[in-house]
């Protein structure tokens, strides 16, 4: 026998009406417009020795041998623990943030595009194909999506929300004078505009530029 039911249940209100803009990055893992800085995990290249020295034990063993199985069960266990030391990173991050703060605005990031392959066809080779290939361990070694959607379910679920915002000219804006130009940031760490001569940390600028397009 069963027996359904009916109720209304009010919707949750997030006890902090704050509201943050945070900014992704690969030297920093975000970025508050607090001036809050969390630092990457660093996840690839704290276990980078023993994965290609694993790797590479896999490549020499015969195949079908037990040995070979063996090395494969470690080869495994490790991305597993890589994975699992990720996923507990995010969750306290994002955690903390929908905790503080109910309104959490972030850029909407085409993380697949960010990290797609830059060696090309044969017709039309890539360029700079080592650096993007490093550039893109970094990307996926960061679990940017994986956060994004850890943000929305957790904000969702305290009454607070996420919103999320195009990401053009968020580190090219000055956060100040709202001059935008490719020259206020010459280098990945510093922000300086040409117009009204303000610098700062270039993630910050941008975090507090990704704050300001909510009302």
């Amino acid at each position: 026998m069963s027996i359904q039911t009916e109720r209304e249940i009010e919707s949750p209100v997030h006890p902090n009406p704050g509201i943050v803009g945070i900014d992704l990055g690969v030297a920093r893992f975000a970025t508050l417009s607090d001036g809050t800085a969390i630092a990457p995990g660093r996840f690839f290249p704290r276990h980078e020795a023993r994965l290609k020295r694993l790797q590479r034990a896999l490549s020499r063993k015969k195949k079908g041998s037990r040995n070979r199985e063996k090395v494969r069960k470690k080869l495994a266990r490790l991305h597993r623990n890589m994975a699992d030391a990720r996923n507990d990173f995010l969750h306290k991050v994002s955690t903390t943030i929908c905790k503080s703060h109910a309104v959490v605005v972030v850029e909407d990031l085409n993380v697949k595009g960010m990290s797609a392959s830059a060696a090309g066809t044969v017709e039309t080779p890539g360029r700079n194909v080592r650096q993007k290939s490093g550039l893109n361990r970094s990307l996926l070694d960061q679990g940017w999506s994986a956060f994004l959607r850890m943000l929305e379910y957790k904000a969702d679920g305290s009454g607070g929300r996420v919103v999320r915002i195009p990401p053009q000219y968020t580190s090219q804006t000055c956060a100040v004078c709202g001059h935008v130009s490719p020259e206020n940031r010459t280098t990945q760490a510093l922000f300086r505009c040409v117009s009204c001569g303000h610098a700062e940390n270039a993630d910050l600028n941008a975090a507090r530029n990704i704050l300001t397009q909510v009302s």
